[in-house]
């Protein structure tokens, strides 16, 4: 069941069409953890180039649905309203099975740590409960 569609996504986070890869979010504790999805369709932009004749879906664009996800858990954050969440970095990923057109992704994180403006999530991707991708993402608060 969403908790958060597209519309409510948008007012969260800056992220707009082609670039907002996330479609709705499941779970979400502002500043703790979030659970949202991307429902991968045949359609999308980067399948007709990755690769031609075998889409497959390019792990560096589950990274950043991650980090989407990850900034909405912060974002949501009553004393961060109106603050953008910047990529800081990326640590310990890990690809594990190749995702599809047709599938959709589950993209989990958890905020394990923040100091100040900047903080880390312990990020998961899968698909119908099988690890896709996995990585710690860090983020940096700015206007």
């Amino acid at each position: 069941m969403s908790i958060m569609n597209l519309e409510q996504i948008e007012a969260i986070i800056p992220h707009r069409d082609p670039f907002l890869l996330i479609d709705e979010v499941v779970e979400l504790e502002p500043g703790k953890k979030v659970v949202a999805k991307k429902h991968l369709k045949e359609d999308e932009f980067w399948f007709k180039g990755h690769f031609p004749g075998h889409p497959v879906q390019p792990g560096v664009l589950t990274i950043e649905m991650l980090a989407q996800a990850g900034a909405v858990c912060i974002l949501s954050m009553p004393e961060h309203k109106g603050k953008l969440a910047f990529f800081g970095g990326i640590d310990k990923a890990r690809f594990k099975r190749q995702v599809m057109p047709g599938e959709t992704l589950t993209l989990s994180v958890e905020i394990i740590k923040i100091k100040g403006p900047i903080g880390v999530g312990k990020a998961l991707a899968t698909v119908d409960g099988e690890k896709a991708v996995s990585a710690e993402i860090m983020f940096a608060l700015g206007k």
